[in-house]
Formats: structure tokens, sequence, C-alpha cells
């Protein structure tokens, strides 16, 4: 049974450690995803492979019980963006881990422009400035249900709520007129020093 205060694993190590391969693929979506270790990799794909399995055991089987399961199934897909809304159940099967991925709290963010890199937004999450909703939420894996992705945001007392904040991600227009100022005043100084 057990220990109640340890929490169970909730993931399950690849089986063959050495796999060229699936190591240089973690590793490029360890960089692209800002994260810190495999581990949040796996999580993933323990997330994913249940899903698939879950839709393989449902495809097989033509029973009442396999059609409510399917319609739970759709459903929890389509809250999370993982499918379309009138998807069928053989579109689950398409799933990848980059799709997974891309519901992430902390790729969000930096979807949404809240944070600049994938790092800061980690930052943001793991030191309590974003909340989901009305739940502050502390774990950058979090998938995000598309109810719940209009409702992000900085944590009230937090110093990251102030648009003003010189941490905070500048709007879209703001970096092309930052560097064209910057190209202007490196002129302005090239022409004083020659003169």
């Amino acid at each position: 049974m057990g220990d109640p205060k340890k929490q169970k694993k909730k993931y399950s190590r690849p089986k063959h450690p050495w796999n060229k391969e699936r190591i240089e693929q973690e590793t490029e979506l360890a960089k692209q995803y800002g994260l810190r270790r495999k581990n949040e990799i796996w999580k993933m794909n323990s997330f994913l492979r249940n899903m698939l399995i879950r839709a393989k055991t449902i495809i097989g089987s033509s029973t009442k019980q396999s059609e409510i399961e399917k319609l739970q199934l759709l459903r929890k897909a389509h809250s999370l963006g993982l499918i379309e809304k009138n998807s069928k159940i053989e579109d689950v099967l398409n799933i990848n881990v980059k799709n997974v991925m891309d519901r992430r709290l902390q790729t969000l963010l930096v979807k949404k422009s809240m944070a600049k890199t994938m790092e800061q937004a980690r930052q943001f999450i793991v030191h309590g400035h974003i909340n989901v909703g009305d739940k502050k939420i502390t774990s950058p894996s979090y998938l995000v249900n598309i109810a719940e992705e209009s409702r992000m945001a900085f944590y009230g007392s937090s110093p990251l709520s102030s648009a003003e904040h010189a941490e905070r991600a500048p709007k879209k227009e703001a970096p092309k007129k930052a560097a064209k100022e910057k190209k202007e005043e490196a002129k302005e100084e090239k022409q004083e020093v020659k003169k």
C-alpha cells in the first residue's frame, strides 16, 4: 500500500536508458520548452501514453461502457485543447508530446507575452506570481484547460501585477520602437564623435 506521506511516481523512466535518438529528442525538447530535468518530459510522455492506451482500448471494444469512456476521453482531450470539438476517437491517436507540451502553463505564459523567455516564465510560476482563475499555481507543468486559458493572470499581491514592472514582457510593438530608437541614438553618437 505504501506510505501515504510519500507521493507515488507520476511517470515511468525509459526502458532503455542509452538510446541515442531518444536522448537527442529529449535534449531538444528540454531546450525548446525550458525544462530543467528530463523527468518533466517523461511525465508528459506518461500522460500521453495513458491517453493513447485508453483510446486503443475504447476503439477495440463496443459496449455501453466503452461509449461512455469514449465521450469522457474526447471531452477531456478537447478541454485540454489537444483535439477539435467534433473529433473522432481515432484523432486522439494523432496527439504527440509537443501538443501536450504546448498546453503547459510555462509555455502558455510565453505565448501570451506574460514572460519574455521560458526560463522567466518558469521563475514567475515557481515563485508564486501566477494564478489561473482563483488558484495560485506553482507547478510549471500544470496543463491549462481552454476555459482557464483566458483567466491566466499575475497574482493580485504580486509586484508583477503592475504593468510598469521592469520584468514584465513589453508589448509586441515596443521592441521595434526600442530597436529604432537605439539605432537613431547610435547614429547621433557617431555623428557627434566625428565632429
